[in-house]
């Protein structure tokens, strides 16, 4: 699973999520609001937090927690934690090589014929590196 900050990059730069089950998330609300629950981690469950697509958009329903004052949040208030195969999948057809290296990983893309590179500690924030860069590109 990315950091918090990297998904809240990833996420003002566009990266779209469909809530599926085991998907992990954190609210992103304001800063008086969300201060009490920043570092809380939610994951999608059929049984307590169900994704509901609306005719205005998906929200997440929170089923019978009862540590919640809220009955749901929309997709909008929350910013995914994608894990380490979901971002790999996201890089589709452009990811070339994950390395181990002596004190990171290296995440190898290819885009416009161009090889880029993306080392960090954490293989998921390499991923999470090397997706923003092809969204930036994209765009």
């Amino acid at each position: 699973m990315i950091s918090r900050e990297l998904a809240v990059i990833l996420k003002r730069a566009g990266l779209a999520w469909h809530p599926a089950s085991g998907d992990r998330f954190q609210l992103d609300l304001p800063d008086h609001v969300e201060a009490e629950f920043e570092a809380d981690v939610y994951t999608v469950s059929e049984m307590t937090i169900e994704s509901q697509r609306t005719p205005t958009g998906t929200i997440l329903g929170f089923n019978g927690t009862t540590e919640w004052a809220l009955d749901s949040l929309t997709i909008a208030d929350a910013v995914w934690l994608p894990r380490e195969d979901q971002l790999r999948d996201l890089l589709r057809g452009t990811f070339r090589a994950l390395r181990r290296l002596p004190d990171a990983f290296e995440v190898e893309v290819e885009f416009g014929g161009e090889a880029l590179r993306f080392e960090h500690p954490d293989a998921s924030e390499a991923y999470g590196m090397a997706l923003l860069e092809l969204i930036g590109r994209a765009g």
